[in-house]
């Protein structure tokens, strides 16, 4: 029987083995973490609290990069007091190069300073606010595959013996973990918002009326409403003034989005109240002007309210700022450029009422100005002239409103739509 001939290894090998395996132990705990959440804030005081325990720091902190701004902020601050935490957070800002985070940012180098009153880059204002005294740093740049992430920093370490190549392997790794829990959070943000609109178009929608095509008397009224985005700023409605009476209105609210939708209506709700009290369309504008007139800054509404005699074919009209509308007979069409006033909202004035007489076959096309404004990919636009000229080659279509609709989404085929798209149709059929 052989026996193996011993080996005798030195003291410091030992040692040098030993903290190898610490390490890698380490690394896989950090892993370990890492794979463990989604949840940036979870992942980021996790993996700075288990670096502060290995290195035995009394804090630790990460400033995050703002592209925008081109300075770091603190994110994340550990240490023994959470009013410390709060002022790094709320008012220590750092411009890039400023202290030893922001030479590291710059310089995507870590660096270990082992006495900090002895280095002209440190940033002696956040000890001063807080009341810690810093005394060393390791400071390591998180840099992931879209660039710098920003700075990890661990204060006053009282473990000296570690390898600093091993932490910049755990900040590489930390760094690929944040980006990923910032896109998941992105996604999740992104589904949380889609799911938000969803709901307000849908709400938005129930203030519209429930059908798009009415009719009373003489008169029928066919509509068409086309959001930009899932929800916009554009209105319309009808109203039974009363037994031989309909209202007609259409509106375009200067913002887009939620605030234009929200705009929208409060508008909506506030004009039925007003309309079922009078019967002129000018006193109805005159009112809903009183009523917006402390409108957020920069909201104002365009719009045209028509009430038309369902037996007699008189129209009395209103006009706020709105566009020309189209009235087309069996002559022609004819832009009908109605004398009003500014758009409700911003002035305290009156607004004129125009008297008008439909004969048998007329037709009024009522829009906004998202139908003539659409682009094309080479960034033109359709004008009103050239509105006007489709509506005359077409005028005797049934459904000319559909026509108008398609014509416009050709037009601007594969480009993202910018304004709402509103058409109101009214016919005489006496």
């Amino acid at each position: 029987m052989t026996t193996e001939p011993a080996i005798t290894v030195s003291e410091k090998y030992l040692h040098d083995i030993k903290r190898k395996l610490s390490d890698y132990e380490t690394l896989i705990n950090v892993s370990s973490i890492i794979s463990s959440t989604l949840k940036l804030d979870d992942l980021m005081n996790l993996v700075m609290e288990k670096a502060k325990q290995e290195l035995d720091a009394e804090a630790c902190s990460i400033l995050f990069y703002n592209k925008d701004t081109d300075k770091l902020e603190f994110e994340v601050a550990l240490c023994s007091e959470d009013c410390a935490s709060d002022i790094l957070k709320k008012k220590i800002v750092l411009d890039m190069g400023q202290g030893i985070a922001g030479w590291v940012a710059v310089n995507l180098k870590p660096l270990v300073i082992n006495d900090v009153s002895s280095d002209s880059r440190f940033f002696a204002d956040a000890d001063k606010l807080t009341g810690f005294i810093t005394k060393s740093i390791i400071a390591v740049p998180l840099v992931g595959r879209g660039g710098l992430i920003g700075v990890a920093e661990l204060i006053n370490p009282r473990k000296t013996d570690y390898d600093i190549e091993v932490f910049n392997i755990l900040c590489g790794q930390f760094a690929i973990a944040i980006e990923n829990a910032l896109f998941h959070r992105e996604v999740v943000e992104q589904e949380k918002l889609k799911q938000e609109l969803d709901i307000a178009a849908a709400l938005q929608k129930s203030f519209l009326p429930e059908l798009p095509v009415f009719g009373k008397g003489n008169v029928l009224v066919s509509a068409v409403n086309i959001p930009a985005k899932q929800v916009g700023g554009d209105l319309y409605d009808f109203i039974v003034t009363s037994d031989d009476k309909i209202g007609v209105f259409i509106g375009d609210v200067s913002g887009k989005g939620v605030s234009g939708a929200l705009y929208m209506a409060k508008i909506i709700s506030d004009f039925r109240y007003i309309a079922m009290q009078s019967d002129s369309p000018g006193i109805a504008f005159n009112r809903l002007n009183a009523m917006l007139t402390n409108a957020p800054r920069g909201m104002f509404l365009t719009a045209v309210y028509i009430i038309a005699d369902v037996n007699t074919g008189e129209l009395r009209a209103a006009v706020a700022g709105h566009p020309p509308f189209l009235r087309i007979s069996n002559e022609g069409v004819y832009v009908e450029d109605l004398l009003g006033a500014p758009p409700i909202g911003i002035l305290p004035v009156e607004y004129p009422l125009t008297i008008m007489h439909l004969k048998k076959g007329d037709r009024l096309l009522i829009f906004t100005d998202g139908v003539y404004e659409a682009k094309n990919k080479d960034g033109f636009r359709i004008g009103f002239d050239a509105f006007v000229d489709f509506v005359s080659k077409n005028k005797d279509e049934e459904n000319l409103i559909k026509m108008v609709t398609d014509y416009v989404e050709s037009f601007s085929e594969g480009v993202e739509r910018a304004d709402d798209i509103t058409l109101l149709e009214v016919k005489w059929l006496g």
